[in-house]
C-alpha cells in the first residue's frame, strides 16, 4: 500500500527470460502490493522463470496478441485485483524500478492521475545509450503531436507508465489496437478525457537483450501515431468521433 492505495505492477512480457529476475528483484516490495506478469506467448522460459520468482498472477497468451494486446490482459487482471495505481514497467531492464514510488506517490497523493517516466527530460535517452536516428524520430513525433494535441508533453513514447484506476475505468483501452501504436491512443485517450499527466525524469539502458523495433516497424508506427494526433484533432474540432475516443 501506498497511502492506503493499492499498488500494482504490470509486467508485459515477450521473451523476457534474460532480464525479468534483474528487473523483478530491484521493484520496491514495501510499497508494492502485487505483480501481473504477461507472457506474450514468448519463444523462451519467461514464464517458467516467472513463477520460480513467485509472481504469483502470471498470464500466458498462447497466441501472441502483440504489445497492445499484452497491455489489455494487463490492465483487465490488474483492475480485477482491486488495483487503486497501476505500473506498467518493462520486464527488459531498460527503465529502472526504483522509480516505482516517486511516480506512485504522485498518485497516491492526487496531484496527477497520470505519471510518465521520460527518457527526454534531461539526458537520460542519449547518454542510456539511445541510438541517434531513435532520438531523433521521438523528438520531431512528440512535436507534432504537442502541436495537433495542444499538450506540452517531453515524450509520448515512454513505456514506462502509472495509472490511477480512475483513468483506467474510463478510458475504453479495449478500443485500442493490439500493436505498438496502443501506448499513444491511450495518451490520446487520457487527455481526450480531460485528465492530466505528470512525467519525471527516467533514466534508461539499451543493450542486446533489451527490447526494440526495428526501422521498419518503427516507421508503421509513427505513421500511426500522427494518425492518432491527427484523429485527436479532429475529434477536438468536432469534425469526427473515431471509435477510440467514445465513452465507455
Amino acid at each position: 500500500m501506498i497511502l492506503n492505495k493499492k499498488l500494482i505492477v504490470v509486467l508485459p512480457a515477450y521473451n523476457a527470460a534474460l532480464t525479468l529476475e534483474k528487473t523483478y528483484s530491484e521493484i520496491p516490495f514495501e510499497v508494492v502490493d502485487d505483480v501481473v506478469l504477461v507472457d506474450d506467448a514468448s519463444s523462451d522460459n519467461t514464464s517458467e522463470i516467472g513463477s520460480k520468482l513467485g509472481i504469483k498472477h502470471i498470464i500466458r497468451h498462447e497466441k501472441n496478441k502483440g504489445y497492445g494486446g499484452n497491455q489489455k490482459s494487463c490492465y483487465d487482471k490488474a483492475l480485477e485485483l482491486g488495483a487503486d495505481i497501476v505500473i506498467m514497467l518493462h520486464p527488459d531492464y531498460q527503465y529502472t524500478p526504483m522509480l516505482i514510488q516517486p511516480m506512485a506517490h504522485i498518485i497516491a497523493s492526487n496531484l496527477y492521475p497520470v505519471v510518465l517516466g521520460s527518457r527526454i527530460l534531461g539526458k537520460g535517452a542519449l547518454k542510456g545509450g539511445m541510438p541517434l536516428y531513435k532520438y531523433i524520430f521521438n523528438r520531431c513525433l512528440t512535436l507534432t503531436q504537442n502541436i495537433l494535441m495542444g499538450q506540452k508533453l517531453s515524450e509520448y513514447h515512454t513505456g514506462y507508465r502509472a495509472f490511477s484506476k480512475e483513468v483506467l475505468t474510463a478510458i475504453d483501452y479495449h478500443a485500442n489496437s493490439d500493436d505498438f501504436v496502443f501506448d499513444n491512443q491511450m495518451l490520446a485517450q487520457i487527455f481526450y478525457a480531460d485528465f492530466e499527466i505528470a512525467e519525471v525524469t527516467c533514466p534508461t539502458k539499451y543493450f542486446d537483450e533489451a527490447s526494440s523495433i526495428n526501422f521498419k516497424r518503427s516507421s508503421i508506427y509513427g505513421l500511426g501515431v500522427l494518425a492518432t494526433s491527427l484523429q485527436y484533432f479532429l475529434a477536438k474540432a468536432g469534425i469526427i468521433k473515431p471509435a477510440i475516443f467514445k465513452k465507455k
